[in-house]
């Protein structure tokens, strides 16, 4: 175990399974102790907290739809009752949304840009709040996606929410700068989590055949990057986008089959 987060407390939204698990895991790992929010999935969030506190670290869960404002304060006053302090905010939770072009509603697009962009800014702000009350000189932590950097067919709510992050994540940074608190993002590429292998069972063949290192990433290896921006070890970061993508971004090649085969079986 290293100590890169050694008494640091950190919340994590959607950190009931995939990346969010790792990511609440890996920093238990690292020193931190955890607050698991999760919107449906308890019985996984629970799952997360026990293996927090088998690292010997405190863990609380905390329901929220991210894409409620009420909810998010809600958990804030959980959580503000649960700890002295805030360290690290990731934002994690975020919803894919598939949709043809011409079949997207209303109604699906407000669910995704909801959840993605309205509910990360306003988790960013209240983290933010609680940081400058105690004079924490805490960091926000995004999630994003390789797909707000390239266009990607039927998936126009989610890239825009996550594009819409990128700019958010310069914003805040320069807003948050005199507090001290650092705000960057990361953006996962092709990655094996539960909804992404369900929507594809060729998941991992498929995108690996267009991703430069030849495969796709386990969820585990996002922990690296987001320990680096949770961490000293960036001190004088923020405000930046950087891709954890295996090199996809590079030559944007979009297996068009499982666009489709998503798209179809995310129909409503």
């Amino acid at each position: 175990m290293s100590s890169r987060l050694v008494d640091k407390i950190v919340l994590v939204t959607g950190a009931s399974k995939g990346i969010g698990r790792a990511l609440a895991i890996g920093c238990a790992r690292e020193g931190a102790h955890l607050i698991i929010n999760y919107n449906s999935d308890r019985e996984g969030a629970e799952s997360t907290a026990a293996e927090v506190e088998s690292l010997g670290r405190r863990a609380i869960t905390v329901q929220a739809d991210i894409g409620r404002v009420r909810q998010i304060d809600q958990m804030f006053v959980r959580s503000r009752k649960a700890f002295p302090r805030l360290d690290v905010l990731i934002n994690n939770a975020g919803l894919t949304g598939w949709s043809a072009l011409f079949d997207t509603t209303e109604e699906a697009w407000d669910v995704v840009l909801d959840t993605n962009l309205k509910g990360t800014f306003f988790c960013s702000l209240a983290a933010a709040r609680w940081m400058r009350e105690t004079k924490t000189a805490g960091a926000i932590v995004n999630v994003s996606t390789n797909c707000a950097q390239l266009g990607v067919k039927n998936l126009v709510a989610y890239a825009t929410s996550k594009a819409g992050v990128h700019g958010m994540t310069k914003q805040l940074a320069v807003e948050l700068a005199p507090y001290g608190i650092r705000v960057n993002t990361f953006a996962p590429g092709p990655t094996n989590v539960d909804r992404n292998l369900k929507d594809d069972p060729d998941y991992r063949k498929v995108w690996g055949g267009v991703t430069p290192l030849g495969r796709t990433a386990e969820p585990e290896e996002m922990v690296g990057p987001a320990l680096f921006l949770a961490s000293s070890d960036s001190s004088y970061m923020t405000g930046q986008t950087f891709y954890v993508d295996g090199g996809w971004t590079v030559q944007g090649k979009i297996p068009a089959s499982n666009m489709e085969k998503a798209a179809r079986k995310n129909r409503k």
